[in-house]
This record gives structure tokens, C-alpha cells and sequence, in this order.
């Protein structure tokens, strides 16, 4: 913590700084402001809740700044058990009631897995075999808050931010680690953000493989066709350079390629340890040509894998991924990386259930980005421990000890106790 203390500016924030990660690691359900100033400070409960609300609320500093050095100390120790297989890329909701809450409304919620009131947070994590760490963190602003300007500046929005989309955030996020250094990997994101062609694109730009999610509509060439050249020259105006396509020869849907292969060509491969059983499921994979809109393009997209699921007892395909993975890499290892997503479903969970990351009451860009910061620097520390010395540490269970609240201590907005 004394590394992160150095990062927030003041010295004043040092001590907030560190009571406040303590707060997100000591045992307690809620970890917003005032539950846990009454659990740091049961004796003096509005001077702790003045010190960790200006700490995550309106102190200026840098989260980008305590991200790095939370990345720095982690990885360090988590490589030291494995090397890094893979970045990635994944958003997460948090229902929230009310309009003025910053980047809230209706939109889909993956917590509750349907369309609700909520704000969605785009994330990269980098990843060996065994852990994986947050490195970057961003809220979604949807286009109807970045056009109200007024609602903007009630919320602390910062000038410069502009509406973009998920896998635009995401490859913004990509583009920093990498000219930050982060040690390179194959990137994996859901269908949210593989079916985006400028997305895909972006990540190759940067010289980065992927194995990223696709939906059954997407269009590919079979293996071994492609589109139409350009049509000859007729030695008037500009010579034809754009490739084509013919009634006879058109693209076809992932999901037709699948139906189309015969038995033989799915293998059933396990991919790792489930809970109960081993996991596994059917695949099959083919190297073909991306068509989306090639007909714009002067060259074809290059070959790439078509990775393809087909549960037993399902009536088809259930799942499909486009990867520019080697030409040369086996079924399995596409199957290994395309599931290796799993790993930060665990993140999450220990973030929000256990860390607080969804706790934070305040409606500001500013205190939820902070919070989320230091959750994600509480949960670096956990990681940390992991991979150095105790595989069991979760939050709640360092020895670390909280005094018992109050009797009289209620959270602001709860209902007052019945008596008999």
C-alpha cells in the first residue's frame, strides 16, 4: 500500500488510502462510504466517513496512476507462477435505480441478464493459467448521456470524454497497454465485441492475435474460396479494384458451415476441471475468410480460424469464435483459449460480492471510478498474496479484524427497526 500512497498526490490521501483498501479487505456485507467508517471508526463515525468520502469522491487523483502500479506489483507475482496467456476483454452491469446516477439507464444488465436500469463498466484483464488481474477500467457512457451536456457536468463528467462504443472503449484500452508495455498476449472477448470487424481489425493493427466470440449470422467464405477478383480492366477510366461477388458464388453464415459438416468432423475435447466433472463439449474448426463487406476491399481478408461448438443433445451450434491464431495451432489449444474467459468470471464475482466493487452509493464519474480503482487494487492484493504465499487469501480471511459496529449505527435510507 505504500507504493499506491505515493501515486494519490497529497500526503494526506496516504492514510484515507490505506483505511479505505482496508475497509474493501475487513469482513462486512456492504463496503459503500458510511458502513465501513462504522466499522474502521465505530468511536468517530462522521469524521471517518468525511475522510473516505473526499478520498473516492472528490480528490483528484490519478486512477490510471494507481492502476499501473497495482499492475506493476501484481503481475510481477503472478508471472512468477506462470507466464501470461491471454488479454481480456469483458463488461459487467450494475443495476441501479434513479436517472442521475452517472452513465445509468435502460440497457442490458449481465448481472441480472436481462434489459434493466443500470451502468455498464468495459474492462481489460490480463491473465496466466491461475490468475488474472483488471488493468484497466471504464464506464460506458451511453449516447444519451454524452448528448446531455448539462447532466455531463451535474455528474462530474470530464470534458474530454466523448460517446464511444464497448469494443471501442475496449480497444482504447488494448492500445494503451500495449504502449505501456504490458507483456503481450492473444486477446479473448465475448460476441459483444468479436461480431465489431473495426474491432478485430484494431486488435491485428497492433500486432496482437485474438480469439474473440462470433454470431452464427457472421459471413465467411468456405476453406479454400474467396471473393471475386476486380473485373478486368476494360482500358477506359479507373482500372476496377474492388473484389466481387456473383450469384453463384457468395459467402456463407458460420451457422451453415457447421450444419454442413459431416459427424467426423467434431471432437469432443475437454478443456479443464469443472466444479463436479470435467468440462467438455463437441468442436470443430476450419480455416476460412472473413466476408464481412469485402466488397469494399481491394484485397481478401487473410485466413483465419472458425472455432465451432456443438454441444451433445443440443439441435445445433451452440457457439462460434474467429481467432488469427497460427495457422498450425491444434483444435484443443483453440478450444483452451477461447474458454480461458472463464477466469475472470471469478474476478467479478470476488470484486463485487466480496470487494464492494458494486456498493458504491455517490452518482459521480469521479467517486465510481475511484471506488472501482481501489477495489481493483484491493483485489490485486489478494491476487498478490495467491501467488506468493497463501492460495486461500480472499478478503475476510487475512486476519485482518473489524470492531463491532454500534448498537445504535443504521445506514442512512434503511428502515427503522420495528419494536415490540
Amino acid at each position: 500500500m505504500d507504493g499506491l500512497a505515493k501515486v494519490v498526490g497529497h500526503a494526506d490521501r496516504a492514510a484515507p488510502l490505506k483505511t479505505y483498501c482496508m475497509g474493501l479487505l475487513l469482513p462486512g456485507e456492504r463496503k459503500s462510504v458510511e458502513p465501513m467508517a462504522a466499522r474502521l471508526a465505530p468511536d468517530n463515525v462522521r469524521q471517518m466517513h468525511q475522510s473516505l468520502h473526499h478520498l473516492v469522491a472528490t480528490a483528484p487523483w490519478s486512477d490510471e496512476s494507481i492502476l499501473e502500479q497495482v499492475r506493476g506489483y501484481v503481475l510481477t507475482a503472478m508471472k512468477s507462477k506462470g507466464p501470461v496467456q491471454a488479454w481480456i476483454v469483458d463488461d459487467t452491469g450494475f443495476p441501479k435505480k434513479g436517472t442521475h446516477s452517472v452513465g445509468v439507464t435502460r440497457q442490458y444488465c449481465g448481472q441480472v441478464g436481462k434489459q434493466d436500469n443500470c451502468r455498464v463498466a468495459v474492462s481489460l484483464s490480463v491473465s496466466t493459467n491461475t490468475a488474472s488481474l483488471p488493468v484497466a477500467f471504464r464506464l460506458y457512457l451511453p449516447e444519451v448521456w454524452a448528448q446531455d451536456a448539462k447532466r455531463c457536468q451535474q455528474a462530474g463528467v470530464p470534458e474530454g470524454i466523448r460517446f464511444q462504443t464497448k469494443p471501442q472503449i475496449a480497444l482504447e484500452q488494448i492500445r494503451q497497454a500495449v504502449q505501456d508495455g504490458v507483456t503481450l498476449a492473444p486477446v479473448l472477448a465475448d460476441a459483444g465485441y468479436g461480431i465489431d470487424s473495426q474491432f478485430r481489425a484494431g486488435i491485428t493493427e497492433l500486432g496482437l492475435l485474438y480469439v474473440v466470440g462470433v454470431q452464427s449470422s457472421t459471413s465467411v467464405w468456405a476453406p479454400g474460396k474467396a471473393p471475386l477478383p476486380a473485373k478486368p480492366w476494360s482500358g477506359q477510366g479507373r482500372p476496377p479494384r474492388l473484389l466481387r461477388r456473383s450469384k453463384d458464388h457468395q459467402p456463407h453464415s458460420a451457422k451453415e458451415l457447421a450444419l454442413s459438416l459431416p459427424s467426423t468432423a467434431w471432437r469432443t475435447i475437454t478443456w479443464r476441471a469443472g466444479t463436479k466433472q470435467p468440462l467438455k463439449s463437441r468442436f470443430a474448426a476450419l480455416r476460412v475468410r472473413p466476408a464481412h463487406r469485402d466488397y469494399e476491399r481491394a484485397d481478401p481478408y487473410p485466413e483465419e480460424w472458425l472455432l465451432m461448438e456443438w454441444p451433445k443433445g443440443e439441435s445445433e451450434p451452440t457457439k462460434y469464435w474467429l481467432s488469427t491464431l497460427a495457422a498450425s495451432t491444434t483444435v484443443r489449444e483453440l478450444v483452451r483459449m477461447a474458454k480461458h474467459r472463464w477466469i475472470i468470471e471469478r474476478d467479478y464475482e470476488e470484486l463485487k460480492q466480496e470487494l464492494g466493487l458494486g456498493h458504491y452509493e455517490g452518482r459521480g464519474w469521479r467517486g465510481f471510478h475511484h471506488h472501482a480503482t481501489l477495489c481493483i487494487a484491493a483485489y490485486g492484493f489478494l491476487v498478490a498474496e495467491r501467488s506468493r504465499f497463501s492460495p486461500s487469501a480472499r478478503s475476510g480471511l487475512l486476519g485482518l479484524r473489524a470492531t463491532p459496529l454500534p448498537a445504535n449505527f443504521r445506514p442512512r435510507g434503511s428502515r427503522p427497526r420495528r419494536t415490540a
